[in-house]
C-alpha cells in the first residue's frame, strides 16, 4: 500500500493573531502550518521544525521582521529556508529591501486569498524540486545511500551543533575486509553486488533520524551518530559487525572468514568548538587501522 506523500510545512510569523488566522484559513487544506507570534519564537521554530516556507510579518514589536530575516539567513540550519515577506508595506523600496535579505517573494496586506496561495504554490513547488535535486547529489550511485559529499556536510552541521550545545557525538568508520581479494576472485560485477548488500543492511540498523550512513569511498562506509556516547556506540558497532557476517555472503579468498565481514573505528566524546571535524575522522580512521591489525572483523572505539 502507498503512503500518501507528508505535507509539506508553512511557518507563519506575524504579532496579529487575525493575520495568521487568515493565512491558516487560506494554506491549512494544501499544507501542515505552524506559527509564531514573535521573532524570537519565529526562529527557535524554524531551527526544531525545519519549515518549507516561511511566511514573515515585517512590523512585529522587540525583532522585527528584517531582522528575523537576517538571523536566519546567518544561521546554517535555517539559510536554506526560503521567505515570504507579508506586510502592510506598500512601498517598493521595502520589497527591495526584502529580496535583498534573501526572500524570495513579497506580498502585501491586506491579502488576495487568489494571490497567496498561488504564490506560495509556486515556491512550495520551487523547493521540492531543489530539495529533490539536493537529494540527487547527495546520493551514492552506486548503493542509494548517502555520499561523501553529503556525509561532509552533515558532520560538519553535526560537529558545530554538538560543539554549540555541547552534547556527544559519534563516528564510526568500517571496511569490508579484503575486499580487493573479493574483487579480484569474483569480478566487480559481483563486487558491486556486494556493496549494494552490505550498504543496505547498514542502512537498515539506522534507528533515528539524525543518524547518517554514508558511503566514504570504495568499500568504506561511515556512520554519524549524534547524541551518542561510548555505550551506544560499541553496541552499535558489534551490530553492524554481526549483521554483515550474518548476511552470510561468501569470500573464498579472505583470510579473516569465509564470508564477508566488516573492520570498524570509532571515536566518541563532545566536540570542541576550537578543533575540527577533521579530528574525528582522523581519529576513527586510526582506530579502523588498528581494528584491522589486530586480526579484522571486530572493533575499535575511543573516547575523546
Amino acid at each position: 500500500m502507498s503512503h500518501p506523500e507528508a505535507k509539506q510545512k508553512i511557518l507563519i510569523v506575524d504579532d496579529e493573531p487575525i493575520n495568521i488566522q487568515v493565512l491558516n484559513g487560506i494554506l491549512k487544506s494544501d499544507f501542515e502550518i505552524t506559527f509564531a507570534s514573535n521573532g524570537i519564537k519565529a526562529c527557535e521554530l524554524a531551527e526544531t521544525t525545519r519549515p518549507d516556507l516561511i511566511l514573515l510579518d515585517v512590523m512585529m514589536p522587540e525583532m522585527d521582521g528584517w531582522e528575523v530575516c537576517k538571523r536566519l539567513k546567518n544561521n546554517p540550519e535555517t539559510h536554506d529556508i526560503p521567505i515570504i515577506f507579508v506586510t502592510a508595506m506598500t512601498q517598493p523600496q521595502n520589497e527591495v529591501k526584502s529580496l535583498e535579505l534573501g526572500a524570495v517573494d513579497f506580498v502585501t496586506k491586506p491579502f488576495h486569498h487568489a494571490v497567496v496561495k498561488a504564490r506560495v504554490h509556486t515556491h512550495m513547488e520551487l523547493k521540492r524540486q531543489r530539495d529533490y535535486l539536493q537529494n540527487i547529489s547527495s546520493m551514492d550511485g552506486l548503493t542509494g545511500i548517502a555520499n561523501r559529499r553529503r556525509f561532509d556536510e552533515q558532520l560538519e552541521k553535526e560537529w558545530r551543533r554538538a560543539a554549540r550545545s555541547q552534547t556527544k557525538l559519534s563516528l564510526l568508520l568500517m571496511d569490508i575486509d579484503q575486499f580487493k581479494l573479493y574483487n579480484d576472485y569474483y569480478g566487480h560485477p559481483e563486487g558491486d553486488d556486494c556493496l549494494k548488500k552490505v550498504a543496505r543492511s547498514l542502512a537498515d540498523s539506522l534507528e533515528r533520524p539524525g543518524d547518517l550512513v554514508a558511503r566514504y569511498g570504495g568499500e568504506e562506509f561511515v556512520f554519524i551518530l549524534p547524541d551518542t556516547g561510548r555505550d551506544g556506540v560499541i553496541f552499535l558497532a558489534e551490530s553492524l559487525r554481526k549483521n554483515i557476517e550474518n548476511l552470510g555472503i561468501a569470500h573464498k579468498k579472505s583470510t579473516v572468514s569465509e564470508v564477508v565481514t566488516i573492520s570498524l573505528g570509532g571515536v566518541t566524546g563532545v566536540p570542541n568548538i576550537k578543533s575540527s571535524y577533521q579530528t574525528y575522522i582522523k581519529i576513527a580512521d586510526e582506530c579502523l587501522y588498528e581494528a584491522k591489525e589486530n586480526g579484522r572483523n571486530r572493533s575499535v572505539v575511543r573516547s575523546i
